[in-house]
């Protein structure tokens, strides 16, 4: 199996060279090659594979039966089978859905699946091949924004005929509804709605065939094959999709793939990828850590989706057509992205952070609360707390908000609310296990305040000094939990009494005081206010005892634990979420000496060029997020307000294009793995003995030199240098 992963690496590679010879000939660097997109496509990472583009709608590759947990994604590494190519996945999510609009060569009308080997398989940003073997035809696909692009090319007498199925879908998806019209001899119409993970979703479709095709339905609508008379030369099809109208998908096609050059196609792609994975240059002589780097880059950017046409119309959470002066998102798994993702593209996709904004005021006005994790216009309301929240508080911080007032608004509305936990924690100043059905009143209640405390900094930013207090107060609630005999936080009762038994691995699926977690992670969760829960402890000394306990303590998490808890050091789960600010939080004790050997080891053992090279789902970006940020030596503990803890860099040199022509970079003098601990930095040109950054430092441009040395220093020790 290994022998065979690297073939086909190389055969990616000569791939690459071959798509991209003239963009390097030219100004453009050639990045794409770096990208390798089997990794995550393993293991736990239900990472997407197929042809996209950067945040595009359409995400065009192969689809597998669901089996399981890790075909969330319609692809796993292991399996040998596909049932079609479709034109919406999802990357690196918990919960699989999508799938939609689904071709697939068959032999004969009865076929519903093929078989496949990874060493036919081709794969390029931007670009995805397969040579099926039953029947004989050369699948190619590319994609841009709004529209899928594929090639077949039939062999020695192979049947052009391709099976076309609207009721295949990935996970919880189900079809509901469904229409197919020819509306001429090249052109097949429809749309297509469901229920799953989103609910009532519609997709509108418009598919143009390069030659005159035969519609032979079978059953009924929902799967027909479509046939060409010429099987000798190739059939090119194009599919543009609408989340509003027929007649909008048709100018989608219009705007987005008017021509027939698949090639020319294939290169926009890639140009379009190298373009985006630029936005971060690093130097380093280490080839594999570069793959590992800019593959990070590639799944960030196939995350959150373009939800709205050419012309920017879309359909919003009220179900209803809208149309906007921005760019619609969705895919907003706000839960995990919030901690890393979100604060990354504050500061590499700042033209970008508007669009987020708007698409969140917008979501809140048509459904009364800022998003938890929207899905294509739906609310699922997955995982605890209130995300949404803490980006749009964070982007109001950093100046993306036009309307603040707008803004706190919306923060103050959807902290009010008396769903989701809330109410109990309105009436009682936190939440009772005992009066919570739903279990996870330690996450939900930790969660609630680190929202609160973005809503507090907004407050406090517009000068309205009662909601400040309220919602300051709210946010300091999570000192409740806190037990001092046992060092844990714990769930609560009426009665004011910690929770019995008590077990702080215990870690139950969604069924314990905690998310996807145990006592030993969530005891941390207070990103908002580390020097606070320092205090807790008593001590500096006492709580870095907690901490260093943490990355080597082991225990029984029980027969159900949560598989979401992986990437395990001890007790710290870098598999999933709430462990990622963790490491940084030694800074704030003045220790970040000894965050620099666990941030290496992340870095260097979480993350690795093959399939199984994730340590947990990739959760839409913010796996990657992580690995981006601290890489290049950075990363924002308190998820409001944009102070970035300085950590322990992996390259020798990293530049961000911080948009309007600026760059910040980071330059790491004597960096090795050996020497990765900071002996001294300096921000453009000044000393700097503080172990954090602004985000105005990063946003305004400039340049952090750190010197590395192999043993630790007193650097960023003193309590005035802390975060």
């Amino acid at each position: 199996m290994r022998t065979n992963y690297l073939s086909r690496l190389l055969s990616v590679a000569a791939l690459v060279v071959c798509f991209s010879a003239t963009a390097v000939a030219a100004t453009m660097q050639n990045l794409t090659q770096y990208v390798n997109q089997y990794v995550g496509t393993g293991g736990h990472g239900h990472t997407f594979m197929g042809a996209n583009v950067p945040f595009g709608l359409v995400q065009l590759g192969p689809t597998e039966p669901t089996r399981g947990w890790d075909w969330c994604s319609g692809y796993y590494y292991d399996d040998d089978e596909l049932i079609g190519f479709g034109h919406m996945h999802l990357s690196g999510t918990g919960i699989g859905c999508l799938g939609d609009v689904a071709f697939l060569p068959v032999k004969d009308f009865k076929q519903t699946s093929a078989r496949f080997t990874h060493d036919a398989e081709k794969v390029h940003p931007g670009y995805y091949s397969l040579q099926l073997t039953d029947p004989n035809v050369l699948v190619e696909l590319t994609a841009t924004e709004r529209c899928g692009f594929h090639r077949y090319t039939f062999k020695d007498g192979a049947k052009a005929q391709l099976a076309l199925d609207l009721s295949q879908c990935i996970g919880w998806d189900k079809l509901n509804d469904c229409l197919l019209t020819q509306e001429s001899a090249t052109r097949l119409t429809g749309f297509r709605r469901s229920n799953g993970w989103a609910a009532d979703r519609r997709i509108y479709f418009s598919i143009d065939f390069s030659q005159p095709v035969t519609v032979h339905r079978l059953d009924s609508m929902e799967r027909v094959v479509v046939s060409v008379a010429d099987n000798t030369k190739p059939l090119l099809v194009k599919v543009a999709l609408s989340p509003v109208s027929i007649d909008k998908a048709k100018l989608n096609m219009q705007a987005e793939m008017a021509g027939w050059d698949f090639d020319a196609t294939v290169k926009a792609a890639d140009d379009a990828w190298n373009r985006e994975l630029a936005r971060i240059q690093i130097q380093t002589n280490d080839q594999t850590k570069k793959r590992v780097f800019y593959t990070a880059m590639y799944h960030l950017m196939t995350s959150c989706s373009k939800f709205n046409d050419v012309d920017r119309e879309y359909r919003g959470a009220d179900g209803k057509v809208h149309k906007a002066d921005f760019t619609n998102y969705t895919t907003l798994s706000l839960w995990d992205t919030y901690r890393a993702a979100h604060p990354l593209m504050t500061v590499a996709f700042p033209e970008m952070q508007r669009d987020f904004a708007q698409t969140f005021l917008n979501i809140y006005k048509q459904q009364g609360r800022l998003p938890v994790w929207h899905l294509m216009g739906s609310e699922t309301d997955c995982m605890v707390g209130n995300p949404g929240a803490i980006v749009l508080a964070d982007l109001t911080m950093k100046g993306f908000v036009e309307d603040k007032e707008l803004a706190l608004e919306a923060l103050k509305a959807t902290q009010m609310k008396d769903i989701r936990s809330l109410g109990l924690l309105k009436e009682h100043g936190y939440i009772p296990w005992n009066l919570e059905p739903e279990n996870e009143t330690v996450a939900k209640a930790l969660e609630y305040c680190a929202a609160d405390d973005g809503v507090a900094k907004v407050a406090k930013l517009l000068g309205k000094s009662d909601d400040y207090n309220y919602f300051f107060n709210r946010s300091r609630s999570y000192k409740k939990y806190y037990d001092p005999e046992t060092r844990f936080m714990r769930a609560v009762g009426t009665d004011g009494k910690f929770r019995l038994p008590f077990n702080p691995f215990f870690a139950e699926h969604r069924t314990n005081d905690y998310t996807e977690g145990n006592a030993w992670q969530y005891t941390f969760l207070v990103p908002h206010d580390v020097k606070g829960l320092i205090n807790l402890f008593g001590s500096d000394k006492a709580f870095m005892s907690k901490l260093d306990s943490l990355f080597f303590v082991e225990g029984w998490a029980g027969d159900n634990a949560s598989p979401d808890m992986s990437g395990m050091t001890g007790q710290y789960a870098h598999g999933n979420e709430p462990s990622h600010h963790v490491i940084y939080m030694y800074n704030y004790a003045g220790r970040p000496d000894k965050a620099a050997p666990l941030l290496r080891k992340m870095l260097n053992e979480m993350y690795l060029d093959q399939p199984d090279g994730l340590s947990g789902n990739e959760d839409v970006g913010q796996m990657s997020a992580w690995y981006i940020l601290s890489s290049v030596g950075l990363y924002q503990v308190d998820p409001v307000g944009g102070r970035f803890v300085i950590g322990s860099p992996l390259f020798d040199k990293a530049t961000v294009n911080v948009g309007a022509g600026k760059t910040f970079t980071v330059v790491a003098k004597n960096n090795s793995d050996r020497n990765i601990y900071v002996q001294s930095a300096r921000l453009n040109g000044k000393a700097l003995k503080n172990s954090y950054i602004e985000f105005n430092d990063i946003r305004h441009g400039g340049t952090l030199e750190l010197v590395m040395g192999p043993k630790p220093s007193k650097w960023g020790a003193a309590p005035a240098c802390r975060p």
